[in-house]
């Protein structure tokens, strides 16, 4: 089953690649060295949504179906540290902004109208903060640092492959849960970046919410 995942940022957003640029940025963002555009990798996506799935389980830990769920995340996630054989039917790819967003901003760098630095700072920004002292109120020694963030209202689009039968309606159930859940990503998520929302294409997602409250219940 082939999927798509819409992921929209409402506040500024840092997906950082784990690393910086050296006097200049101590945390960078993940971005195509070529065009200049952001994009986010398919294991940094998956990770939010296990994260959720997690949550969601915890949420779940007193319902009589919660087994059943507990089945259909091993089976669409695998489990940690699972080789191959258990390694789960969900498969992420990049999150990229919209097509053709991409094929105009390629345009415009083949003609020369553009620099790839110049299309970066189009839909980034530097942030910088610093640590306060709690004692003095103010901010502490050596303790600023800058992040590049994606900026709010950017929209990113991603292919999502799950390798089940057609007929595993539970398992599809708790994708659609998982990322209807999904309302924080990144770096800097408890200072107030990050929001987002994520949406599902390609099933009944008012469908399949309706099946995963049913299957949560232990309702056939």
């Amino acid at each position: 089953m082939n999927l798509t995942l819409n992921l929209t940022l409402l506040s500024d957003t840092t997906f950082g690649r784990g690393d910086g640029v050296s006097g200049l940025i101590d945390q960078e963002i993940e971005y195509d060295a070529a065009t200049g555009l952001p994009f986010v990798r398919g294991r940094t996506l998956k990770g939010l949504l296990v994260e959720e799935c997690a949550n969601i389980l915890y949420a779940l830990q007193d319902e009589p179906g919660v087994e059943d769920v507990k089945n259909a995340a091993q089976r669409l996630f695998g489990s940690s540290g699972s080789g191959l054989k258990d390694a789960g039917a969900l498969h992420v790819g990049t999150a990229h902004m919209p097509q053709t967003l991409r094929e105009a901003v390629g345009r415009d760098l083949d003609a020369q109208l553009l620099q790839t630095a110049d299309v970066l700072e189009m839909f980034t920004a530097v942030r910088r903060q610093t640590a306060v002292d709690e004692s003095t109120g103010v901010p502490a020694d050596k303790s600023l640092r800058s992040s590049r963030v994606l900026l709010r209202n950017t929209k990113l689009t991603a292919q999502i492959e799950v390798d089940l039968p057609d007929d595993d309606h539970d398992a599809v159930a708790l994708l659609c849960a998982c990322a209807s859940g999904l309302r924080r990503g990144g770096v800097g998520r408890n200072r107030g970046r990050g929001r987002l929302t994520a949406r599902l294409e390609g099933i009944d997602s008012a469908k399949s919410l309706q099946r995963f409250e049913r299957l949560a219940k232990g309702i056939a």
